[in-house]
């Protein structure tokens, strides 16, 4: 990023001295961010990260705003100290209301509630420390170096080039926005259809808490039919475990048949492995190197496949994080809660069925186990009186035969000196059912054994493995992945719809995990954003003295999402967290262009001009910084947007965001707001644009040291 920006400086200033002097505003702004980091106790982690390599293209903007306006009076002839203090004194309103601006947007991140608050407070807090000091920075520091060190001219035929090229855009942009000027109803017209017509693609873009990552790690959870016997399971895993060892893209694979604590014993997990994306190897039946989501796709339907395998749920790691809930991680979790359990289960049963027709979810997985095969003893209270048995040594003798007994205090020490407890029991062959159970022999009270089957009654039924509660209430968590080319937005819908269709009174879903996090931080999100556009509004509002002006600098925004749709569309990325970060950091970042051309026409017509006159002196001269700005935040976000490797998707949403807001908004922005400017000056306070004009003469003429004019 900081390669890429400092190229793009010296291609359009021309010169090692005058880029070096834009340049230098990167170090000082991350420098001293990093100091502020470090004040705050922040670490180096993604989110601070994010923000320090999408400040970059940022960060010089002020600097390049500042050298060009200073640059500009240094070629008409003044000397580079009059060139400096004139050209910083000229800009400071800009750069300033500029920078304010991005600050304002992300005032309402810092302030964000939830587990996504605390993240992105420390990206947004990144952002505005960045941005601040590079204002700084370019006031004080960059008027100071160019006074002293400032040079035009020269440079080589690469720059020149350049150079001439903005000057033939200068006039080419003259020439048509003076016609442009002439269509000004047309031009609104047109670009407001546009922007609507733009959201369109809102729909089409799939919608999700978290993109997927490879990051070459995922669980495995296969069930067999309740009731079956660890052994059985174990046999699947094996089954399982060969197929895990015929793939050459898994490096390492890890199995706990039963659950850590070996209660769960028709089902089993894996932790699974695979090799980084550049080293798997292309097999069949795939045709490229698999992604992550592609091998889990195919292991799924191989797992099925296996014989006593009742269902798969695989788990990508990368969408677990915020959510360690319920369901493990899932990125769809939801709780169907109700008074009665037999009602609330046949629902729980209804809403899996319809999503496994639906397609939309591949693993649908519940914490509702239901047909747990359960055996009943009841002593026969009469036959064991009869035959002098009492209920304590039935109890006593189904205890340790069927669970196991430890003989305390006794210990086995084995030839290394471990000792564990010493544990009796049937042996496993003998402890699979009824059978076994009335082969056990209980003592009497006289010292004479007789079959347990004598003084017992036994029922056979089934039931639950646990009952579930959330917030107090009956509750059946079900829990799962969205299919591929789905969306999770898709799917909560979805689980919405059929809520309303079968759900009686008292019956409800409500959303957990990463399903609830989904929603409440898109809610958050679009919140601040809102909030964002309200306070640049106020911040804009103070700084140019107007209420139009602001309204007329934030015309900008609506091209920015314009610009950032499709861009996401046409790369094909997802509404996430990152994107929607990423629109955030466009609203304070395109609203520079609006301001750098609404600020210069400002000064022209206070020097005399009438509106359109001033729109033409005005806007072709602050096209270059511009230009400039923009592209060189471009050029910033270009190694996020193609970055690869682990975690680089979850950076490359924000950044092709940004380069595709920036990029729209900068050339909609150069017609639109011109237009919409000289419709609406007519709105303006005459006398105070009159006051304003006497007041900016009079206090040239009291730095000059004369007399300043009556009015």
């Amino acid at each position: 990023s900081v390669l890429l920006t400092s190229i793009v400086c010296y291609l359009f200033l021309g010169t090692l001295s005058s880029a070096f002097n834009v340049i230098l505003a990167i170090p000082v702004s991350l420098i001293g961010t990093f100091i502020v980091l470090r004040a705050m106790n922040f670490t180096i982690n993604t989110f601070t990260l994010m923000g320090l390599s999408l400040s970059i293209g940022i960060v010089v903007d002020d600097a390049i705003m500042v050298l060009e306006n200073i640059t500009r009076h240094f070629e008409e002839g003044k000397a580079k100290v009059l060139a400096a203090l004139i050209g910083a004194r000229e800009i400071t309103g800009a750069a300033t209301a500029a920078s304010l601006a991005i600050l304002a947007i992300f005032v309402p991140v810092v302030f964000m509630d939830g587990i996504i608050g605390k993240f992105f407070f420390q990206f947004g807090v990144t952002m505005s420390v960045a941005v601040m000091i590079s204002l700084l920075e370019a006031l004080t520091l960059a008027p100071m170096r160019c006074s002293q060190f400032l040079s035009v001219g020269g440079g080589n035929r690469v720059t020149r080039k350049v150079s001439e090229w903005m000057d033939q855009l200068a006039v080419i942009y003259r020439r048509n926005l003076t016609k442009a000027l002439n269509y000004r109803y047309q031009i609104l017209a047109l670009s407001t259809a546009l922007f609507f017509i733009s959201l369109v693609s809102w729909s089409f873009l799939r919608k999700e808490f978290l993109p997927p990552q490879d990051q070459s790690r995922f669980l495995v959870t296969l069930y067999t039919k309740m009731g079956s016997s660890l052994q059985f399971t174990d046999g699947v895993f094996k089954d399982a475990e060969k197929i895990y060892k015929s793939r050459p893209e898994i490096k390492t694979y890890y199995i706990a048949v039963g659950g850590f604590g070996g209660g769960l014993v028709n089902q089993g997990i894996t932790f699974v492995t695979m090799k980084d994306p550049a080293d798997r190897p292309v097999a069949d039946p795939f045709k490229k190197r698999p992604s992550q989501v592609d091998f889990m796709n195919y292991l799924r339907k191989e797992l099925n496949k296996i014989k006593g395998v009742e269902r798969v749920a695989i788990l990508d790691l990368s969408l677990a994080a915020f959510s360690a809930q319920r369901g493990g991680g899932y990125p769809i979790e939801f709780v169907y809660q109700g008074p009665e359990w037999k009602k609330l289960a046949d629902l729980a049963l209804e809403m899996r069925k319809r999503l496994k027709e639906s397609g939309l979810m591949p693993d649908v997985d519940s914490d509702y186990n239901p047909n747990m095969p359960e055996t009943e003893i009841f002593p026969d209270r009469e036959k064991a009186l009869k035959h002098g048995v009492n209920v304590t040594t039935i109890a006593n003798a189904v205890a340790a035969m069927v669970g196991g007994l430890k003989l305390l205090p006794n210990k086995y020490t084995d030839e290394t000196g471990h000792r564990e407890d010493i544990q009796v029991k049937l042996s496993p062959e003998e402890n699979t059912g009824q059978v076994d159970l009335n082969r056990i022999w209980v003592r009497n009270v006289h010292g004479e054994v007789l079959p347990l089957k004598d003084v017992i009654d036994v029922k056979n039924d089934s039931t639950l493995l646990t009952i579930t509660r959330y917030n107090r209430e009956r509750g059946i968590s079900i829990y799962g992945n969205f299919a591929a080319g789905r969306s999770q937005s898709e799917v909560i819908d979805f689980i919405k719809k059929v809520d309303k269709e079968i759900s009686p009174s008292g019956y409800h879903v409500v959303l957990s995990g990463s399903s609830q996090a989904f929603k409440e931080s898109m809610q958050s999100l679009l919140l601040a954003l809102v909030l964002g556009i309200f306070v640049a509004y106020m911040v804009l509002a103070s700084q140019f003295n107007s209420f139009l002006h602001p309204a007329i600098i934030l015309l900008a925004l609506p091209f920015s999402i314009t610009g950032a749709l499709w861009a996401m569309h046409i790369t094909d990325q997802s509404v996430n967290i990152y994107s929607i970060i990423g629109i955030l950091l466009l609203m304070g970042i395109v609203k520079k262009n609006s301001i750098l051309l609404v600020e210069f026409t400002n000064h022209k017509r206070a020097e005399g001009l009438s509106v359109d006159e001033a729109l033409i002196a005005a806007c072709p001269v602050r096209l270059r910084p511009i230009l400039m700005t923009s592209i060189a935040t471009i050029a910033g976000a270009i190694p996020e947007a193609v970055a690869g490797g682990a975690g680089a998707e979850v950076i490359r949403p924000m950044a092709i965001a940004v380069i595709g807001g920036v990029a729209v908004s900068t050339f909609l922005t150069l017609f639109v707001v011109p237009c919409a400017y000289s419709l609406l000056a007519r709105f303006e306070r005459r006398k105070h644009q009159e006051e304003l004009g006497h007041a900016l003469k009079a206090i040239d003429a009291f730095e000059r040291g004369e007399e300043a004019p009556a009015h």
